[in-house]
C-alpha cells in the first residue's frame, strides 16, 4: 500500500490563462478532504527557489472556482536556468532542498510545455510530480484540451462576432490575430465558430495571393466585407521554407525565431525594451512589422479595399473560466490528488475522451501538440467555404 502523503505543494507556472485558481481548488480540497496538508508556492519555479509560500486551506481556497488569473502568481523562470540577480545560474538543488524542508511529498505543477519540461527535470532529481495541463492554445502533447482554451476560444469567436458587424457597415477586410504562436488551435476553432472567411495558422503555410482572391471573390458575388482570424504564428510559404533550414543548423530548447529574422532587445529610454528584427538578407536593423499588421497592408495592396487590424493580445487568457472550464479545473485537480494517495507521480493527468488518465512526464515533455494535416477542423473549414491560405 502507497504511503499516504503529508504535505502537497502547488504551483502555477508560464502565462497566466482562465482557471487556474479553479485548478489550484481542485487539488487543494480533495488534499484536505483526505487531511492532507496544501502548500502554495508562490510565482512559479521562482517562489520554491525563494522558498516563498502560503498556506492553502478551506479558507484560502473558498470562493476562487470562478475568478481569473492565479493567487498564487506565475513566472517563466527555469530553475535550472533562472536569472539571479542579472546572472543566469542552475538552481534546481535548491529548489530540490526547500521542496525537502517544505515536507513536501509531492509538487503539483500547474502549466503548459514549458513546465512539463521542467516538472520532468525536477522529477528526474527525485522530487515525485504531477502536472496538470494549462494553456489557452490548446498545444501541450498528450492531452485531448488544455484547460483554458474552451475559455479562449469563446473569448476569440465573440471578437470575431463583434467585428462582423463594422466590417459589414464599412465594407471592410478586417484581420483579427489570435494568440497561438506554434499551433492553430485557437485561431482556427475560434474562426470557424465566428464564420471567418479566411483562417491562417502556422500548421498550412500562407500564400497571400491565394487569400487576396477568395477575398475578391467574395466581393464579386456581393459579399462587400471579410474576416480573417490569423494565428500570430502564422507563416507564409516563404517564411515557412526558411524555418525549416533555420531548424536543421539549431538546437534550442526555446520557440524558433520567426522565418528570416532574428530579434534583438535594445534598450529605450526608461529602460523599457524594444524588440527589433533584423534582416538576414540585407542585416538592416527593423522595426518589427506584426503578422496582423503585414497581411492587412498587403491584402489591402492587392485587393485594393481597405483593411483594419484587430489584435486580441492577452484579453483572450484575462477573465475568469467558462462553465466547462471549471468542470474541467475541478476533474483535473481531484484527479491529480487522486492519483498522488495512490503512490503515483511523475506524470500528467490529461484528457482522453471521457476520461482523466496518467501520461508519463518524459513522453509529453519537449512536445507540442500541433493541428494535423487531416485534422476534421480543417475540412470543415474548407466544406463551409473558408480559405486556408492555399
Amino acid at each position: 500500500m502507497a504511503k499516504t502523503p503529508k504535505c502537497i505543494g502547488i504551483l502555477t507556472s508560464g502565462g497566466d490563462c482562465p482557471g487556474l485558481n479553479a485548478a489550484i481548488r481542485g487539488v487543494a480540497k480533495a488534499a484536505l478532504h483526505h487531511g492532507i496538508r496544501v502548500v502554495g508556492i508562490q510565482d512559479g519555479f521562482r517562489g520554491l527557489v525563494e522558498n516563498r509560500t502560503v498556506a492553502l486551506d478551506a479558507r484560502t481556497v473558498s470562493g476562487i472556482l470562478t475568478l481569473g488569473g492565479t493567487l498564487l502568481g506565475t513566472s517563466r523562470d527555469k530553475p535550472h536556468k533562472m536569472d539571479m540577480g542579472g546572472k543566469i545560474m542552475d538552481m534546481t538543488d535548491v529548489a530540490l532542498a526547500n521542496a525537502q524542508k517544505l515536507q513536501i511529498d509531492c509538487l503539483v505543477a500547474l502549466g503548459g510545455n514549458g513546465t512539463q519540461k521542467n516538472s520532468l527535470r525536477l522529477a528526474k532529481q527525485g522530487l515525485p510530480v504531477v502536472t496538470l495541463p494549462k494553456t489557452i492554445d490548446n498545444d501541450v502533447w498528450g492531452t485531448d484540451i488544455s484547460f483554458g482554451f474552451d475559455t479562449a476560444l469563446g473569448i476569440a469567436t465573440e471578437a470575431i462576432d463583434r467585428l462582423h458587424t463594422t466590417a459589414t457597415s464599412h465594407h471592410r477586410i478586417i484581420v483579427c490575430e489570435i494568440m497561438g504562436h506554434s499551433a492553430g488551435w485557437l485561431a482556427l476553432g475560434s474562426g470557424i465558430a465566428g464564420g471567418a472567411d479566411a483562417i491562417l495558422i502556422p500548421e498550412i503555410p500562407y500564400r497571400i495571393e491565394a487569400v487576396a482572391e477568395h477575398l475578391e471573390q467574395r466581393r464579386r458575388t456581393g459579399r462587400r466585407f471579410s474576416i480573417i482570424a490569423v494565428a500570430e504564428g502564422a507563416l507564409s510559404e516563404e517564411e515557412a521554407a526558411a524555418r525549416r533550414e533555420s531548424a536543421e543548423e539549431e538546437d534550442s530548447d526555446d520557440p524558433p525565431m520567426p522565418a528570416l529574422a532574428k530579434v534583438k532587445k535594445k534598450k529605450k529610454k526608461g529602460g523599457e525594451e524594444e524588440s527589433l528584427w533584423t534582416s538576414t538578407e540585407e542585416g538592416r536593423p527593423l522595426v518589427h512589422e506584426p503578422m496582423a499588421s503585414r497581411i492587412a497592408r498587403e491584402v489591402q495592396q492587392l485587393t485594393g479595399v481597405e483593411a483594419r487590424v484587430t489584435s486580441l493580445g492577452h484579453v483572450q487568457r484575462g477573465g475568469g473560466p467558462s462553465a466547462a472550464d471549471r468542470l474541467l479545473c475541478t476533474r483535473l485537480g481531484t484527479a491529480a490528488t487522486e492519483m498522488i494517495l495512490d503512490g503515483g507521480s511523475d506524470c500528467m493527468m490529461a484528457v482522453k475522451g471521457t476520461e482523466i488518465v496518467p501520461v508519463p512526464l518524459k513522453e509529453t515533455a519537449g512536445k507540442t501538440k500541433t493541428v494535423p494535416a487531416d485534422h476534421e477542423w480543417i475540412r470543415t473549414a474548407q466544406l463551409v467555404e473558408t480559405c486556408m491560405g492555399r
